[in-house]
């Protein structure tokens, strides 16, 4: 399965935080998954970290750098993404959030986040 991870349990599975659930732990250590992070939580990241945030304390450079050699494949922020998010009904007013899903559904990967408000989207999300 390909699994899309949103921002915060990209962040607690690569700070290896306790936060990380049990059932993220487990699809992130399925060697059959292919993990995917989006240019978006990157961009989420250095936005919140330049704004020194204090759940965002992390360098995005190195976020980045450590989810590539961790095998994460990058997904890129295409047109079609940001199009798609017009479509999504107003569930969620975060936009990078929103932008997941879109990414998500277009892409057809399975978003996974530990955020409720993302369960009321049709397609694919998963909270775990």
């Amino acid at each position: 399965m390909k699994l899309l991870l949103d921002t915060h349990l990209l962040l607690w599975a690569m700070g290896r935080s306790g936060k990380l659930p049990a059932a993220a732990r487990k699809l992130i250590a399925d060697a059959r998954n292919e993990l995917c992070f989006s240019v978006a939580s990157i961009w989420e990241i250095a936005i919140k970290y330049a704004a020194n945030r204090a759940k965002f304390r992390t360098d995005p450079n190195l976020v980045r750098r450590a989810l590539l050699e961790s095998g994460y494949v990058e997904l890129p922020i295409l047109a079609e993404h940001a199009l798609a998010t017009a479509s999504l009904p107003l569930l969620h007013h975060d936009p990078f959030d929103r932008l997941l899903v879109a990414q998500a559904t277009v892409e057809g990967v399975v978003l996974l986040t530990s955020d409720e408000a993302l369960a009321g989207y049709s397609g694919p999300v998963r909270v775990v």
